[in-house]
């Protein structure tokens, strides 16, 4: 993020003989409605605050006349509040008067934060196995991450891209679904290839508009720093300095996950994520997160992440269907096995 102060020139003397500048603030990486409030409210905030400077904005242009030490100040308090909308994606009046104070602002007070949804509520860990996720972030180029639904697998791998993003460790984030027809046939959905593949790839979108304003998330996707493809188009490229996550990889084969991971490229990070208990691969076809489980452990700078029910972050039901999912295939497993038993007997 970068603050553009465009010297304009300077307008003659006062009474009082005190120089006035008029100065140019261009608001970048940010929305501009963000900083000037809901019916300008923070703007006119601004004014109050600043009495000595006559302050008008238009689009993403401010324009401040007024002499040079409460202009110093007010470029300076600007560029702090363009920071706080860069991090927390947002800001109150009370932030921006604890800025002004120079005081520390609520966000700032939250710790463990990975990064800020659109509400400014803080993102982070919740349960012992999702900071586990966090922690093996730093010390891993490649995750697996299993478990059931609701357990956050996605969501927090996103937020860790986001902000991997934000702190210019990565240049890109690469998201990627294996479009595999769960119970539809992909083919009698309506539209071009783009309207029919989308729908599998909703999710990603849902939670990177969770964490980016539109505008700017767009702007991303226009310019290809954020791209959301199945995982057929990944074939072929090498990804270097990004993060890519492969979401729902229990329904990948095992030729498709290995083609995934040997994309892998410099100065780049890659979380795999899935649930074992969901597959919708073909009868008969092995899925290649599960064998990939199995060959790739104990490999240096790869880990292994599993959450359980105890990490479900999601409605509380989902936690009690998933527990009762569990306990039928357990009683079905347990049947299966005495008839197997009954039948050697025989």
């Amino acid at each position: 993020m970068s603050l553009r102060l465009l010297f304009i020139s300077l307008q003659g003397k006062t009474k009082n003989d005190t120089i006035l500048i008029e100065k140019h603030i261009i608001l970048e990486d940010i929305d501009p409605a963000s900083f000037y409030g809901v019916g300008n409210s923070h703007l006119l905030m601004l004014k109050s605050l600043f009495p000595k400077l006559r302050i008008t904005a238009r689009d993403n242009v401010i324009r401040v006349l007024g002499d040079e030490e409460a202009m110093c100040k007010f470029e300076e308090n600007v560029g702090s509040i363009q920071r706080h909308i860069l991090r927390f994606n947002n800001i109150q009046e009370e932030d921006i008067l604890d800025i002004v104070n120079g005081r520390a602002t609520k966000g700032e007070a939250v710790k463990d934060a990975i990064v800020y949804s659109m509400s400014g509520k803080a993102i982070k860990a919740k349960s012992k196995n999702q900071q586990m996720l966090v922690d093996t972030w730093e010390t891993n180029d490649m995750i697996f991450a299993t478990g059931p639904a609701g357990t956050g697998k996605t969501y927090l791998s996103i937020a860790l891209a986001v902000k991997a993003l934000k702190e210019k460790t990565a240049k890109k984030i690469i998201l990627s679904r294996p479009a595999v027809e769960a119970g539809e046939k992909l083919g009698f959905l309506p539209g071009d290839m783009k309207d029919k593949i989308d729908p599998y790839l909703q999710p990603l979108y849902d939670a990177l508009e969770d964490m980016i304003p539109a505008v700017k998330l767009q702007d991303m996707m226009e310019k290809h720093i954020i791209q959301i493809a199945p995982l057929a188009f990944m074939r072929g490229r090498t990804l270097s300095d990004a993060v890519v996550i492969l979401d729902e990889a229990q329904n990948t084969s095992a030729a498709q996950l290995r083609m995934f991971l040997t994309r892998m490229g410099w100065n780049t990070k890659m979380i795999i994520t899935g649930d074992l208990t969901q597959v919708d691969l073909p009868k008969g076809t092995r899925s290649g997160l599960r064998e990939a489980t199995t060959i790739l452990r104990g490999i240096e700078g790869i880990a292994f992440v599993e959450m359980t029910q105890k990490d479900i972050v999601r409605h509380r039901l989902v936690t009690r269907i998933v527990e009762a999912y569990n306990r039928n295939d357990n009683n079905r497993n347990d049947i299966k096995q005495e008839e197997n038993e009954s039948t050697d007997k025989n």
